[in-house]
């Protein structure tokens, strides 16, 4: 689990491998990744836009960006949240991603909330002790 925290949201992040969507002969390997938007503020706020930064293991970058989130722009009540699942798939056994959401507070004042860093690790990855 990973966890980041902008002006009162916090949004706790849980990948996890797929291998029954993968095909590592292919070079195909595939992960879901759970998310929490949890607002801890005290005003309502609304996740509009998505932004992905998405790295394999030999550092080529994906941006993904686009309204929202699985089809929606929830408005996300003081001490409530928002959650879903999603997928990535990528051509390597192992990644990052990182990113950020454009909220828009009740006062109309759009802020960054930061997407935390984590890894997509298979066990196709080749583990190295340094």
């Amino acid at each position: 689990m990973y966890r980041a925290l902008t002006r009162g949201i916090q949004v706790t992040v849980t990948p996890e491998f797929m291998p029954e969507r993968s095909d590592p002969d292919e070079g195909q390997f595939f992960w879901t990744y759970h998310v929490e938007v949890l607002n801890l503020s005290g005003e309502r706020v609304q996740l509009r836009a998505r932004y992905w930064q998405i790295t394999d293991e030999h550092g080529r970058i994906q941006e993904v960006r686009g309204p929202g989130v699985v089809g929606e722009q929830p408005v996300i009540e003081p001490g409530a949240a928002f959650e879903y699942t999603s997928g990535c798939p990528l051509t390597t056994p192992t990644g990052i991603m990182v990113g950020h959401y454009l909220m828009i507070s009740e006062r109309n004042e759009s802020f960054q909330a930061e997407i935390p860093a984590f890894s997509l690790d298979s066990p196709f990855a080749n583990r190295t002790v340094n």
